[in-house]
């Protein structure tokens, strides 16, 4: 592994061919200015036009500029797991390609983590220049997450973020769960999390690469990282809880029935059939749910204990 830097700027990348060098100049222009070493990491996530030509002609003028390039699109997700990899810097950026996230942030950004302690700093941008087709179901996704999650910041898709070199070496994202990294980072132990706000830009060149099925997509890995985060190492405790619940209840309403209907026959009143009432089907069908559900916890619970990392704890210090 190469020397510790001050300072990696992770930029995971799709079509922004028109950017990379004016954010290129832009990040070098803040680093110089502030006597930072620094490396620059470009993902080309499976870019079509001239954009790796561009990192490339970077990379011979700067050699802080570096490189990875995917054969096919994979996802933000994906770009800043390998750009998480690949950094050595003290402090980790994460930013836009579309110039809509200001590098003059990064000192600010570098002294909260540095010296004041931050895990992670989350840009927030409040003054937006999206239009409302996307600033709206973003304050309503935001809103849902500091719910679910208990982290209270303003903006948790701000492609601006600073994080602690162990914070992006211990998480891992996947799928779409770039935007819970801060839920993630809270997960694995790191709660010292914070936000600034920060300059947004407009887009200069482009066209954005993302549409409204992101924010359906955000939703469902929010209930998802939400549940694994609670119960992924112990799914006994929440399926199993609800199916026994529901066999219980169902139970009981069954029981209830036999015993009002024995109750008519030894009193020689007519009674109906106790299949002709639909208070028996929905006792059947709660007893059916729940054994389901109560079987789902104990395989799950299989799963887990025969996982290979069932018994991962993370650390943060060790004294020997």
């Amino acid at each position: 592994m190469s020397n510790r830097l001050d300072i990696s700027c992770v930029i995971p990348l799709l079509d922004e061919a028109e950017s990379l060098p004016e954010l290129h100049a832009w990040i070098k222009r803040v680093m110089d200015a502030n006597q930072f070493t620094y490396e620059i990491w470009f993902i080309d996530d499976g870019s079509k036009d001239n954009s790796w030509e561009i990192i490339e002609q970077l990379h011979a003028s700067d050699p802080n500029v570096k490189g990875i390039r995917f054969r096919r699109n994979y996802g933000k997700s994906g770009a800043l797991n390998v750009g998480f990899e690949a950094a050595t810097g003290d402090v980790v950026f994460t930013l836009d390609a579309d110039l809509q996230d200001s590098p003059d942030e990064i000192p600010d950004l570098y002294r909260m983590v540095m010296d004041e302690g931050y895990d992670l700093v989350s840009g927030w941008k409040k003054k937006r220049f999206d239009p409302i087709t996307k600033t709206i179901p973003t304050k309503l996704f935001n809103w849902a997450t500091r719910k679910m999650s208990g982290i209270y910041l303003h903006d948790f898709n701000c492609g601006l973020k600073a994080y602690k070199n162990e914070v992006i070496k211990t998480v891992e994202v996947y799928g779409e769960m770039h935007r819970y990294i801060p839920v993630i980072a809270k997960w694995a132990g790191f709660r010292k999390i914070g936000e600034k706000e920060v300059q947004h830009q407009e887009r200069k060149y482009g066209t954005t690469k993302f549409g409204l099925e992101r924010f359906i997509n955000g939703f469902l890995d929010l209930i998802s990282i939400t549940f694994v985060s609670k119960f992924g190492k112990k799914p006994m405790h929440l399926f199993g809880l609800i199916g026994t619940l529901m066999f219980f209840i169902g139970f009981i309403l069954a029981a209830y029935l036999g015993a009002e209907k024995l109750y008519y026959l030894s009193v020689k009143v007519h009674a109906p059939l106790i299949t002709d009432r639909p208070w028996f089907y929905m006792a059947l069908v709660t007893m059916i749910i729940g054994v389901q559900l109560f079987l789902a916890g104990f395989l799950g619970e299989l799963v887990s204990r025969n996982s290979p990392d069932r018994n991962n704890y993370l650390e943060s210090k060790r004294l020997l």
